[in-house]
């Protein structure tokens, strides 16, 4: 069964915060979740499938339909990291095309930045129930940072890319940035300015890395019956795609990412191809998550990703390809890793019109919205989905 134009996003919410000391995990989720249902017309009433990732606070789904206050019928906790909200957008749609919801709320919150966590410091391995690899990678001492930068190192080995073309990325992250009020790093940076801040984890520095910040977000998937009804920019999802790249048994390639996958999966079902996009939200954990997404999407071909994201490309009224328009995760929120839902919002925001209008792309009428979770260098999850304005 098809999902292509049987949900719709009815309504969308960043929270603007960016550092939430007085706020708790479940008052964000709350507050999301109420400006989410604001902005498609809806009331907490209507809400009948719910929706979250291991951002929420205690027994998840459990807890925060109590919380929330929701009477539901269906609900779904599944967890891929960074992709986990771009995957629930699917699901959500799959859960209304085969009737166990009508209007499914999404909700993410995260904090931290509160909490003191730096960027991309955590180990691996964080206490608990370990994956089956961990006690035989941990000795290694492997952080998201350095695993991120194993891929970005490999990447200039094989195809020659630089540390100038990663650069533009943030580049382009920063021109959007400057117009957004809620970005945590509004100043536009140069290549040089990349390219000289300290090493991180050779060859990434501080520039290519993500922000960390509180907030969250929110996202209603409505059936389209419901959708007719509302005063809302209707924009549908065409297209859907997941997957789960691995170690496979230590036969691992650093040079792509599970977006191999996801997103040949959801043009096919959307039924166009990376050439009829007109924007695209990519998740921007480091730079070098972006530039192989983007090849893995089938912009650019393989190892040339670096020609297509330098001299500007990615900046909106300057490049073919405008990316990120709210400044991303590079320079604008980056809540809970867990980036994948921002990528959503904006893409729905150039959909209906409403970016800002030095960033808005001139008659957005499809976009992309793509989220990686876990690392590149290690196991990770990939989630892909097209929407349309109709």
């Amino acid at each position: 069964m098809s999902i292509k134009g049987k949900a719709y996003i009815a309504g969308i919410y960043e929270h603007p915060t960016r550092l939430a000391r007085d706020l708790s995990l479940s008052q964000i989720h709350a507050e999301v979740a109420a400006g989410t249902l604001a902005d498609a017309g809806l009331t907490i009433k209507d809400v009948d499938g719910y929706f979250c990732a291991g951002d929420a606070p205690g027994l998840g789904p459990m807890s925060m339909v109590d919380y929330l206050g929701l009477k539901v019928r269906h609900v779904d906790s599944t967890d891929v990291g960074g992709s986990s909200y771009v995957l629930h957008v699917g699901h959500a749609a799959e859960a209304i095309a085969a009737g166990k919801c009508r209007v499914a709320l999404i909700t993410l919150a995260g904090r931290p930045r509160a909490e003191g966590m730096a960027t991309g410091t955590v180990p691996r391995s964080r206490g608990g129930t370990p994956t089956p690899d961990e006690p035989f990678e941990f000795p290694y001492g492997p952080t998201v940072v350095n695993m991120y930068a194993m891929c970005a190192m490999r990447h200039m080995h094989e195809f020659g890319t630089t540390s100038e073309q990663l650069a533009w990325i943030k580049v382009a992250a920063s021109h959007h940035a400057q117009h957004n009020p809620h970005a945590l790093l509004r100043d536009v940076v140069t290549v040089e300015d990349v390219v000289n801040s300290p090493v991180i984890a050779d060859p990434l520095r501080r520039l290519d890395c993500c922000v960390i910040t509180d907030g969250g977000g929110a996202i209603v998937v409505v059936a389209p019956e419901i959708a007719a009804k509302l005063k809302r920019p209707k924009v549908r999802l065409i297209g859907a795609g997941e997957a789960i790249k691995g170690q496979m048994g230590g036969k691992v390639d650093l040079t792509y990412s599970g977006a191999r996958y996801s997103g040949p999966a959801a043009f096919a079902e959307a039924g166009v191809t990376p050439a009829d996009i007109k924007y695209v939200s990519i998740y921007d954990s480091f730079t070098i998550t972006v530039l192989m997404q983007l090849e893995d999407l089938g912009f650019a071909e393989k190892g040339k990703g670096g020609r297509l994201v330098a001299d500007g490309n990615l900046i909106s009224g300057v490049g073919k390809l405008p990316f990120n328009t709210d400044g991303g995760g590079l320079c604008s929120n980056h809540p809970g890793n867990r980036g994948g839902l921002t990528k959503v919002l904006e893409a729905v925001r150039q959909l209906r019109g409403e970016a800002h209008p030095a960033v808005q792309v001139k008659n957005c009428d499809l976009a992309l919205a793509h989220g990686t979770g876990g690392s590149l260098g290690l196991r990770h999850g990939s989630a892909t989905v097209i929407l349309e304005r109709e």
